[in-house]
C-alpha cells in the first residue's frame, strides 16, 4: 500500500478511536447519548432498504405495468432484469470507484442519481423509458451498495455500537425483500404502480437530511491508483454474462443455446479476469481480499445461503395466491411472518451478541435453523391441513430468524481488517456473491421444480387438481434440494470459521 495510503488510513482510524473514546467516557460520566451519532445508522440502512426493496416491490405491480404501458409477454421481464443485470454486472466496479473517489462521496452522488432514476421509472409512458430507468437504478445500486457498507464499517468501530449497527443493517437486507414484496402490494392495489417507484424519493430524501452527519471522508481513496482496465472490462461483461445467463435458464432450460453461449461465455472472462488481477498493479479484486480465510468464508457461505433462499420466496408467493388463493397483500402479509423473524434474528440476537461470541457460533446454528425451516416447507401438500400453525408460521419464523443471524454475521465478517481503499471493494465482493448465489439458486430451483412436477404428471395424470398437486410437489422436491444446499453452507462456516474470536479469523 503506498505510503500516503497508510498515512491516510491511520488518519481515519485515530479520528475513530478518539470518537469512539469521547463517547465512553461521556458513558462513565452519566452524560445522555447524542442522538445524533446514530444519523449516519439511519442514513446507511435506508439507503440499503431501498436497494433490496427494489429487488422485488415491482414485481407484484407487473402485471398493472404491462397493462397500461403495453408490454408484451416477452418483455415485461424487462421491468426486472434491467434492474438485476446492471447491478450485479457493476458491483466490483462501483466498490473500485468508491475507494479511489471516497466512500461518502460516492454515496451521496449514487443516493441522488437513484432517487432521480426512481422518479424517472415513476413517471415513464413507455417500456423504453422504464427499462431504462431501471438500468439506471441499477447502475447507481452498484456504488451505493459497496459505498454504504463502507460507511457502516468506518463510523461504527466500538464492538458494543458495531454488533448494533450491523444488527439494524442486517435486518434491513434480511427484511428488504418480503418488506417489498408486501409494498409492492399495497401501493398497487390502492395507488398506482408508479408508487413502486416513487416511494424511493422520500426514501432518499429522508436520508439525504441525515447525510450531514456521515462521517467526511478522508481523502484515502484518492490517491490510491488508477482503474485497472482490462479489469473493468472482464469483470463487468463476466458477470453479466453469468447473471443475464442464469436469469436466462429459468425460463428457457439449461440447454437452450442462448443460456450454454452465456454461460460459457461467463466462466471463460471470469477466469481471464482472475488471470489478470493477479498481474497487474493496481488490481479491480486484489487477491488480498480473497484470501483472508473468515472474510473468504462469509462470501462463500452468503452466497450459498441466498441460493438456496430464492426458491423459498418463490415457493411461498406460490403456495399463497395459489393454493391458498390470498390475494397479493394478502400473500405479502403472510410473508411478514419471515421478516419479524428476520428482524428478530438480525436485531435481538445477532446484534446483541456479535460483540460477545465468535461469528461461527452465531452462523451455524442459524444456518441449521434456515435448513430446518426449509424441510418443514418441502412437506407441504396441496391440500394440507392447519396449514398456517403446522408449516407456514413455524417454518418462517424459523428462516426468518437464521437468515437475521448469518446474513447480519456475515455482513460484519465481510469487511473486517480491510483497509480504507480496499474497503469498497470487499463490500462489492460480498455483494456481487449474494447476487450471483440468488440467481444460481432461481434457475436451479426452476429446473428441479420443473423436472418433479413433468415427473408427477407423468404418473398422475392431468387435471386442475393434479396439476396443483404436481407443482406443489415439484417445489417440494425444489426445497429438499435446498435444505441441502443450506446444509453444506453450514458445513462451510464450521470448517471455514474458527470456534473464538469476534471476528471468525
Amino acid at each position: 500500500m503506498p505510503e500516503q495510503d497508510q498515512k491516510d488510513q491511520k488518519d481515519q482510524r485515530d479520528q475513530r478511536e478518539r470518537q469512539d473514546q469521547q463517547d465512553r467516557q461521556d458513558r462513565k460520566q452519566g452524560a445522555p447519548p447524542d442522538p445524533r451519532h446514530w444519523w449516519p445508522l439511519v442514513v446507511i440502512a435506508l439507503a440499503q432498504l431501498m436497494i433490496v426493496l427494489d429487488g422485488t416491490i415491482v414485481n407484484i405491480a407487473l402485471p398493472s405495468m404491462q397493462s397500461e404501458l403495453g408490454m408484451s409477454d416477452g418483455d415485461r421481464q424487462w421491468a426486472i432484469i434491467a434492474y438485476v443485470l446492471p447491478f450485479g454486472g457493476l458491483l466490483l466496479l462501483g466498490g473500485r470507484i468508491s475507494g479511489l473517489v471516497g466512500h461518502r462521496r460516492t454515496f451521496l452522488i449514487s443516493l441522488v442519481g437513484f432517487a432521480a432514476a426512481s422518479a424517472l421509472g415513476g413517471a415513464a409512458n413507455t417500456t423504453g423509458v422504464l427499462f431504462g430507468a431501471r438500468a439506471l437504478q441499477g447502475v447507481f445500486a452498484a456504488a451505493m451498495a459497496p459505498a454504504a457498507l463502507s460507511l457502516l464499517t468506518l463510523t461504527f468501530t466500538d464492538p458494543k455500537e458495531r454488533g448494533k449497527a450491523f444488527g439494524v443493517y442486517g435486518a434491513m437486507g434480511a427484511a428488504g425483500s418480503g418488506v417489498g414484496l408486501l409494498a409492492g402490494g399495497v401501493l398497487t392495489e390502492f395507488l398506482d404502480w408508479r408508487w413502486c417507484l416513487w416511494v424511493n424519493v422520500p426514501i432518499a430524501v429522508i436520508a439525504l437530511l441525515g447525510l450531514p452527519y456521515v462521517p467526511r471522508d478522508a481523502g484515502a481513496g484518492v490517491r490510491s491508483g488508477g482503474l485497472d482496465i482490462p479489469g473493468v472490462l472482464l469483470s463487468v461483461s463476466g458477470l453479466t454474462a453469468l447473471v443475464y445467463g442464469l436469469s436466462r435458464a429459468e425460463s428457457r432450460g439449461w440447454d437452450d443455446p442462448l443460456v450454454l453461449v452465456l454461460l460459457f461465455a461467463s466462466v471463460a472472462l471470469l477466469v481471464a479476469f482472475v488471470a489478470v488481477e493477479a498481474r497487474v498493479r493496481q488490481p479491480l479484486l486484489p487477491p488480498r481480499v480473497l484470501r483472508h480465510r473468515a472474510r473468504g468464508a462469509a462470501f462463500l457461505v452468503s452466497a450459498l445461503m441466498l441460493a438456496a433462499l430464492f426458491g423459498c420466496f418463490l415457493f411461498l408467493s406460490y403456495y399463497a395466491q395459489t393454493v391458498l388463493g390470498y390475494s397479493p397483500v394478502e400473500a405479502g402479509l403472510t410473508i411478514m411472518v419471515l421478516v419479524v423473524g428476520s428482524l428478530i434474528g438480525s436485531m435481538l440476537i445477532a446484534g446483541r451478541l456479535l460483540s460477545r461470541v465468535g461469528v461461527r457460533t452465531l452462523m451455524v446454528p442459524g444456518l441449521l435453523a434456515m435448513a430446518a425451516g426449509l424441510l418443514v416447507l418441502s412437506f407441504l401438500e396441496a391440500d394440507s391441513a392447519h396449514v398456517l400453525a403446522l408449516y407456514l408460521v413455524p417454518a418462517q419464523l424459523l428462516i426468518g430468524l437464521g437468515l437475521g443471524i448469518v446474513l447480519t454475521a456475515a455482513t460484519s465478517l465481510a469487511t473486517a481488517e480491510v483497509g480504507y481503499a480496499d474497503m469498497g471493494t470487499a463490500s462489492a465482493a460480498f455483494n456481487a456473491g449474494q447476487q450471483v448465489g440468488g440467481a444460481v439458486g432461481t434457475a436451479l430451483f426452476n429446473t428441479v421444480a420443473t423436472t418433479a412436477t413433468a415427473a408427477y404428471l407423468r404418473d398422475h395424470g392431468t387435471g386442475s387438481g393434479p396439476v396443483t398437486s404436481a407443482t406443489v410437489h415439484g417445489f417440494g422436491v425444489g426445497l429438499l434440494v435446498a435444505t441441502g444446499i443450506m446444509l453444506l453452507a453450514a458445513l462451510v462456516a464450521t470448517v471455514l470459521l474458527r470456534p473464538r474470536g469476534t471476528n471468525g479469523a
